[in-house]
């Protein structure tokens, strides 16, 4: 089975800065796209970045400059580092994870507020 395990949310004013982590572990031979997800109080959850394995990404428009996605294959880890952030981002924040032979997977989720 594989695992992922967010860190690295919290409570932050406007304009600050949050970054978070998601380790995957487990019987993994290759992780291909890797993403992050948000869900708000009330509303779907809604895509905010992915990365390729290669490095490919996109973004959703409502981060697009403020929200850098990254990874590190060697330690099959996706970041998600968040700048500027408004209240409108707070939410629970999700990754995803496309393993190879495996499926995908979800981690357990890190709530992000961000206050006004």
């Amino acid at each position: 089975q594989v695992q992922l395990v967010e860190s690295g949310g919290g409570l932050v004013q406007a304009g600050g800065s949050l970054k978070l982590s998601c380790a995957a572990s487990g019987s993994i031979v290759s992780i291909g796209t890797m993403a992050w997800y948000r869900q708000a109080p009330g509303k779907q959850r809604e895509l905010v970045a992915t990365i390729s394995r290669s490095g490919s990404l996109n973004y959703a428009d409502s981060v697009l400059g403020r929200f850098t996605i990254s990874r590190d294959n060697a330690n099959d880890t996706v970041y998600l580092q968040m700048n500027r952030l408004k209240p409108e981002d707070t939410a629970v924040y999700y990754c995803n994870a496309n393993v190879l032979f495996r499926g995908t997977f979800w981690g357990q989720g890190t709530q992000v507020t961000v206050s006004s």
